[in-house]
């Protein structure tokens, strides 16, 4: 069974980082493929490539359109014959010319319980909002902004003296945990999405 997974990636590429972990320790059964970022001073690039994996820079700002972008990214994903579609802080909004391509075939981690805290600075809004607790989602993505079926969560405590950044950290270490675990349930197979709930089978 083909199990090889993209990743699109913005930044410092940590949660990919776990991700290639992952596959080295075993916990994850699947080929990275191809690591793709819209820019091409992204950390996580150089991490990609010290794990001899193929990385492709595609800048959005070198298209005339949001759609005319997302096409050239599907031609890279199914060239590559890319089975799941992986957003490791890729800082773009996908519209309907990906999200069709790749029909519940695209996960994102959230630094957030969803649905609270969507969009920007998730750790700051729970902060605001006197939250707590938070956590990370690993959830589907459709067209609109944080909202697919959430396919797994892990909470984390919000203390009395955290800042920004030690919530940040500390809700990291969990999403570090959860993505790869959230990948195989879904390269697995055994799940259905009943209504907006991802529900696993149980295995045989």
């Amino acid at each position: 069974m083909n199990r090889d997974i993209g990743v699109l990636i913005s930044g410092r590429g940590s949660n990919l980082q776990a991700i290639i972990d992952a596959t080295r320790a075993g916990r994850l059964d699947a080929r990275l493929a191809v690591v793709i970022s819209n820019r091409a001073d992204a950390h996580g690039l150089e991490r990609a490539r010290a794990a001899g994996i193929e990385t492709l820079v595609r800048d959005h700002r070198a298209h005339a359109s949001r759609d005319a972008y997302e096409a050239v990214l599907v031609d890279d994903l199914r060239a590559r014959d890319v089975q799941l579609v992986c957003l490791a802080g890729f800082m773009r909004l996908l519209g309907a010319t990906f999200v069709n391509a790749f029909p519940n075939r695209i996960l994102n981690i959230h630094p957030a319980l969803l649905p609270a805290f969507p969009g920007l600075h998730a750790q700051r809004q729970a902060l605001e909002h006197g939250a707590k607790l938070s956590g990370a989602t690993v959830h589907f993505v459709d067209t609109n902004l944080d909202a697919g079926p959430i396919v797994l969560q892990a909470a984390v405590p919000v203390l009395d003296d955290d800042t920004e950044d030690t919530l940040a950290a500390r809700i990291l270490e969990q999403e570090h945990r959860i993505y790869p675990e959230a990948i195989q349930r879904i390269l697995n197979g055994n799940w259905t999405i009943t209504g907006r709930r991802v529900v696993f089978r149980r295995q045989a």
